[in-house]
């Protein structure tokens, strides 16, 4: 459990989860009115946490224990030949870090991606407020980066900073532009942006072996994964 024990902590009811939909999930959320900041964040992040706008969870299921937390150690990141050439591929875009207000421009990116990649999902038709509601916060340090090609918008990467490192919070891009492989772009520009900033973690929330659209996060390695109580560099049920 947390070692900040003395928390508020509530359990969610049981949902129909969104990555195994034949099981049910339960979240481990902070109370919304305990005072946060981004010390306290780190702490919390360190101990498998992530955040959706102000509200900080943690997968809380049993028996299951498929949501394994996952963060590269962006010091020793070492970039396979698909990353190489998709940084290569990309070398010419324009990339901007800015401040993670609600920006029009951005909205209607996101938008489209929800549009064309979850058109089924709940988060499809996503208004101005959902968007503020999922991606911002008023006590986090989140920043965004921003992808153009000759001052088109490309790609909106959504990250929050820690103490330790980034935490990729969430990454919308266009969705007419699936040459240029902006997802696998956005997770090697967060790690890039990790090490700049001297920061040893880059963390991608949860790996899910049964779920293939999770599957990206270990080939960012080397990978360290939490079990519960210590980060390690093999998966939990193997320790």
């Amino acid at each position: 459990m947390v070692a900040d024990s003395l928390l508020p902590f509530y359990l969610t009811g049981p949902q129909t989860c969104s990555y195994l939909p034949e099981n049910q999930s339960y979240s481990l959320f902070l109370d919304p009115e305990h005072s946060l900041n981004p010390t306290l964040y780190s702490r919390l992040s360190q101990q498998g946490f992530r955040r959706s706008g102000n509200l900080v969870y943690r997968p809380h299921c049993r028996p299951c224990q498929a949501c394994i937390p996952t963060r590269v150690l962006v010091d020793r990141f070492k970039a396979n030949r698909s990353q190489r050439r998709n940084w290569k591929t990309n070398a010419n875009l324009e990339v901007k870090s800015i401040n993670s207000d609600f920006h029009e421009e951005h909205f209607a990116l996101y938008s489209r991606y929800l549009n064309a990649r979850h058109a089924e999902g709940e988060m499809a038709h996503s208004t101005p407020e959902d968007y503020r509601s999922f991606l911002l916060s008023n006590w986090s340090t989140t920043k965004i980066l921003e992808v153009r090609e000759k001052g088109a918008l490309l790609a909106g990467i959504v990250s929050d900073y820690l103490d330790d490192g980034l935490s990729a919070v969430y990454t919308y891009y266009e969705p007419t532009a699936l040459n240029k492989g902006l997802g696998k772009f956005a997770v090697l520009l967060q790690i890039q942006h990790t090490q700049k900033l001297g920061l040893p973690h880059l963390y991608l929330g949860y790996w899910i072996k049964q779920c293939k659209k999770m599957a990206y996060k270990v080939e960012y390695g080397p990978v360290e994964y939490f079990d519960g109580q210590t980060w390690g560099p093999s998966l939990p049920n193997s320790r």
